[in-house]
C-alpha cells in the first residue's frame, strides 16, 4: 500500500533481495541459513524484518531471469557481493552464500570462489565498479559457464 512512497534505493534493495530469494530457492526451497543471511542483509540496508519475511514468502517472480551473457551474470554476482559487503566486513557465511548463488547463475563450481574473491577484494580496496567489471569480464573466458 505504501510502495508509492518508497525510495528508489529501497525498491532496488527489495529487487535484489527478491532475486536472491528466487535464486536461493531454485534448488527446491530457501534454506534456513539462506533466510538468516537475507534477513541480515536486508536489515543492514534498512528494511524491516516483516518486509524481508514477506519477500521471502512471496518474491513475486516465477523465476530469476539469468543473465544472457557473462556481463549480465557478472552484474548479478557483483550486486550480491556488494550487498553482503555493505557493512565493510566480509562475513564467511555471506560470501559462501554468494558462491552458491554464482553457481546457480551458471558459473562453474571450480571458478566461483575466485570470482567472488576478486570482486570482494576489489570492492574492499575501493576499485570502481567499471574497472572491476572490465577485469572480471576479461577473466571470464577462463571462468567458463
Amino acid at each position: 500500500m505504501f510502495e508509492l512512497f518508497e525510495s528508489k534505493k529501497t525498491k532496488q534493495i527489495q529487487k535484489h533481495l527478491r532475486n536472491m530469494v528466487i535464486l536461493g530457492a531454485s534448488d527446491g526451497q530457501l534454506q534456513q541459513t539462506e533466510k538468516e543471511i537475507l534477513l541480515k542483509i536486508g536489515t543492514r540496508h534498512g528494511l524491516k524484518k516483516s518486509a524481508i519475511e514477506k519477500i521471502m514468502a512471496n518474491p513475486g517472480h516465477k523465476h530469476l531471469p539469468l543473465g544472457k551473457n557473462n556481463e549480465e551474470r557478472f552484474q548479478q554476482v557483483y550486486d550480491m557481493v556488494e550487498m553482503t559487503l555493505s557493512d565493510g566486513i566480509a562475513h564467511e557465511t555471506e560470501l559462501h552464500f554468494c558462491v552458491e548463488m554464482a553457481e546457480k547463475l551458471g558459473f562453474q563450481k571450480s571458478v566461483v570462489g575466485l570470482l567472488i574473491r576478486k570482486i570482494s577484494l576489489s570492492i574492499i580496496e575501493g576499485t570502481d565498479k567499471e574497472t572491476i567489471k572490465k577485469e572480471v569480464i576479461a577473466l571470464l573466458p577462463s571462468f567458463a559457464l
